[in-house]
C-alpha cells in the first residue's frame, strides 16, 4: 500500500479549527468509527488551552456517536447539514449552539458540487479496501461519499476489518454530470445498475490510512413493534390490498419506499405477512431489520437501497448468506432518493408524521414547531415525487395528552398538495379528490384518535374563510393547551 498509516490521534492533527469535513455513511452503518473521536479530544484539548476549535460537518443523512456525539459534547461542531438524530446533537441544535440546516437529501452532495457551501477542506471515509489506484469499496452506507471524495483537498480512509471482503459488489455508484450537461439516469427497475462497484479517489489527495476494527451494525436496538404500530400497519396493507382491487395500482405491485424505525418495521412485517400483496421490489434510502427478512422470504424480490441500517446480529446474518447479496444494492444518497427516478418507476412512499392537519399538511420535523427532532431527511424526495405518498403516524400519543391530528400543524415540511394519503392506528384518510374542505372531514373521521374528533369537528364549525377554513386566533389552540396544560384536550376555542 502506498499509503501511510496513522492512529486515529495522528489523523486527528491535521484538522484544525474551521475546517470542513465531510464523513461517510448514512445512519451509523458506514460512518467512520475512530478519527471523529480523536477530533473531539483535540477539541476538548484546544478548548483548555484558550484556543478556538470548531469544524463543519456535512454527511450523507445521521451519522453515529463516534461523530454527532463525541464531537458535540466536546463543543467542536460549528455548522452541519443535512440531517441527524442523536439528542445530544438535538440539543446543541435547539440551544442555538449549533448552526444546522435542514435540506433534502438528494440534494446535498449536488449543492455540494454546485458551490454552494464553500470548499471541502477533508472527506473521512470508512472503507473496507483502498488500492493504490484509489479505488475504494465503501462500507454498508454509501450516503454522499463519492462527492466528498470527488469535492475534498485531502481525503484520510478508516480500513475497518470488520468489513468483510464481499462488499465488493454490492454497491452502484454513479455520480450525475452537472447541468447544463446532466442526462437521464439510466435506471428504470429498483435492480438496475448505473455505475461501479468502488468509489475513486484520486490517490494524491489521500493523507492516509487509519486502520481500526469496529462493529458495523446499528449501535442501538430496534423498538419492538407494539399494538398501536401493528394496527398502523394492517392499515397500510389493507389499503394497498383494495388499490390493487380498485386498479389503481398494477396486479405486479409497484415498489416500495419506507422510512426507518418502529412504524415502518410494522408496516413492512405486515406486508410480508400479507397473503395478497405479491412480491415486490424496494427503491428506498434505508433497509432495516424487517427487509432482511423479506428478502430472505422472497416476498422483497430486490432492495435498492443507500444503505444497510441492521442492527449487529441481522447484519451479521446478511454477511452469512450470499444468496441474499444479489439481491441488493447501495447507492449513493443523491441516486437512492433521485426525484428523477422515484416517479420513473413509480415509488410508492410511506413515511412518518409527527403531526398532520385537518387539511392533510405534514410536520415531520419539529416539536411544536420549534423544537427539532431530526429533520425532513429523505421524505421530501419521495413524497413529492411518489406514486402515490402516504404518511403514518399513531393518532394520540402520551397517554392520550397528544392528538397527532390538529387544526393547524405548527411547521410544514409537506404541503397537503404532495401527500395523498394518511393512516394512523385508526384507519386511513385518503385525500385524493376531494377539496380541503372534505379532506377535513375525511382526516377528523378516518384518522383522528375518538377522543379528539368532538373537538375537531368543533374547530370546523367555528372557523371560518373560503376555500379553506381557518381561524388563527385559535387555529393553535390543541398546541397552547399543551404547553400550558400538559394535555390538547384542555383546548379552549374561546376567543379572548
Amino acid at each position: 500500500m502506498i499509503y501511510p498509516v496513522f492512529s486515529p490521534e495522528e489523523a486527528a492533527e491535521y484538522i484544525q479549527n474551521g475546517m470542513t469535513i465531510g464523513v461517510s455513511g448514512f445512519t451509523s452503518p458506514g460512518c467512520p468509527k475512530v478519527v471523529p473521536p480523536a477530533i473531539a479530544a483535540k477539541a476538548v484539548r484546544e478548548h483548555e488551552a484558550g484556543r478556538e476549535f470548531k469544524v463543519n460537518i456535512f454527511s450523507g443523512a445521521s451519522t453515529n456517536d463516534n461523530i454527532d456525539g463525541e464531537l458535540t459534547r466536546a463543543h467542536a461542531i460549528n455548522f452541519r447539514a443535512p440531517y441527524q438524530s442523536l439528542g445530544d446533537m438535538r440539543k446543541g441544535i435547539n440551544t442555538g449552539e449549533i448552526h444546522y440546516n435542514d435540506r433534502h437529501l438528494s440534494e446535498m452532495s449536488q449543492e455540494f458540487r454546485y458551490g454552494f457551501y464553500g470548499k471541502m477542506d477533508v472527506a473521512i471515509i470508512e472503507a473496507q479496501s483502498i488500492t493504490d489506484d484509489g479505488d475504494i469499496v465503501l462500507g454498508p452506507g454509501v450516503g454522499s461519499t463519492p462527492t466528498w471524495l470527488k469535492m475534498a483537498d485531502k481525503v484520510i480512509v478508516e480500513i475497518n476489518d470488520q468489513l468483510p471482503e464481499t462488499l465488493y459488489g454490492l454497491h452502484d455508484i454513479y455520480i450525475p454530470a452537472d447541468p447544463p450537461a446532466r442526462r437521464e439516469i439510466p435506471i428504470y427497475k429498483a435492480s438496475d445498475r448505473a455505475g461501479s462497484p468502488y468509489a475513486h479517489v484520486d490517490p494524491k489527495k489521500v493523507l492516509g490510512v487509519v486502520k481500526c476494527s469496529a462493529p458495523i451494525g446499528k449501535e442501538s436496538p430496534f423498538t419492538p413493534v407494539d399494538d398501536v404500530t401493528r394496527k398502523i400497519g394492517e392499515n397500510v396493507c389493507d389499503f394497498l390490498v383494495n388499490e390493487m382491487k380498485q386498479g389503481r395500482i398494477p396486479k405486479t405491485f409497484l415498489p416500495i419506499q419506507s422510512g426507518v424505525g418502529n412504524i415502518a418495521n410494522a408496516v413492512l412485517d405486515a406486508l410480508e405477512n400479507s397473503h395478497e400483496i405479491p412480491p415486490f421490489e424496494m427503491y428506498t434510502e434505508v433497509v432495516q431489520d424487517s427487509v432482511l427478512k423479506l428478502l430472505e422470504s422472497g416476498h422483497c424480490k430486490f432492495a435498492s437501497t443507500c444503505s444497510l441500517t441492521f442492527s449487529g446480529s441481522a447484519m451479521a446474518e446478511f454477511f452469512s448468506k450470499p444468496e441474499l447479496h444479489d439481491k441488493v444494492v447501495m447507492r449513493p444518497c443523491e441516486i437512492s432518493n433521485n426525484p428523477e427516478v422515484v416517479r420513473r418507476i413509480g415509488v410508492i412512499s410511506m413515511n412518518t408524521a409527527i403531526e398532520a392537519d385537518i387539511y392533510g399538511n405534514i410536520n415531520s420535523s419539529h416539536v411544536s414547531g420549534t423544537r427539532l427532532m431530526n429533520g425532513i431527511g429523505g421524505s421530501g424526495d419521495f413524497t413529492r415525487n411518489a406514486y402515490t405518498s402516504i404518511f403514518l403516524c399513531p393518532s394520540i400519543k402520551k397517554d392520550d395528552c397528544i392528538s397527532t391530528i390538529v387544526p393547524l400543524v405548527t411547521h410544514v415540511d409537506h404541503t397537503v398538495h404532495s401527500v395523498d394519503v394518511i393512516v394512523t392506528d385508526q384507519g386511513v384518510a385518503d385525500l385524493r379528490f376531494k377539496d380541503p374542505i372534505q379532506c377535513a372531514h375525511e382526516i377528523i373521521e378516518n384518522a383522528a384518535h375518538p377522543v379528539y374528533r368532538p373537538l375537531l369537528r368543533e374547530y370546523l364549525k367555528i372557523a371560518k374563510g373560503g376555500h379553506i377554513l381557518q381561524d388563527p386566533d385559535i387555529a393553535l389552540a390543541f398546541h397552547s393547551a399543551l404547553a400550558k396544560e400538559g394535555d390538547m384536550r384542555k383546548a379552549d376555542f374561546s376567543k379572548k
